[in-house]
């Protein structure tokens, strides 16, 4: 049995246009019918590393669409990519955007309040772009974004994840920079879109 036949159908968010939800296993549940997928990693965006030691990273999102890296840096050009690849379609393009939030020590995932303000900030540039037939998982992770707008970069270096950087020997100006709302107009692809139909 597939792994994604015990996920309830509400859980798979489908008769919205753009659905949230956390890690791998939100991604199961989100992305397989998706024509983009959007893995949003705050303190791991594009630029930090190659897309491709990137996607070897990520855990197996389902589906056959496109999937991207986001963080904080980027959420504009994100949504300027979706909407050309919903312009190349010629159709509503489906949109998962999964935050990959931390890990345990058990393995399990944890919130990361800077995979929460970044998702946000996904959601708030695609409605910006017309994309806004959201999930109320996506909404309520729009309005995180929005409600906090001005203080994202000080949440960033300040979150328990960041702190925790800092703590292993990383630079704290370098995290400060992924905190930088819209300074990048990279995207990266980690998995190239699929052919319409």
């Amino acid at each position: 049995m597939s792994p994604t036949a015990t996920i309830p159908d509400a859980h798979r968010q489908t008769k919205y246009q753009v659905r949230f939800d956390w890690a791998a296993e939100g991604a199961a549940a989100v992305a397989a019918d998706a024509d983009v997928v959007v893995w949003v990693d705050a303190l791991d965006e594009p630029g930090v590393h190659d897309a491709a030691a990137a996607a070897a990273a990520l855990p197996g999102i389902p589906g056959t669409g496109a999937v991207l890296r986001a963080g904080l840096t980027n959420p504009s050009a994100v949504a300027r990519w979706i909407l050309d690849e919903q312009v190349r379609l010629g159709r509503r393009a489906m949109v998962a955007v999964v935050a990959a939030g931390g890990s345990t020590a058990t393995g399990t995932t944890r919130f990361a309040v800077e995979d929460l303000l970044a998702a946000g900030a996904v959601v708030d540039a695609l409605a910006a772009h017309g994309i806004d037939y959201s999930s109320p998982e996506a909404a309520a992770a729009c309005a995180a974004f929005t409600g906090l707008r001005r203080a994202v970069a000080h949440l960033l270096t300040a979150s328990a994840s960041a702190q925790e950087l800092v703590a292993s020997g990383a630079a704290p100006d370098g995290i400060a920079q992924l905190g930088r709302l819209d300074s990048s107009q990279d995207v990266a692809v980690l998995r190239g879109p699929s052919t319409p139909e």
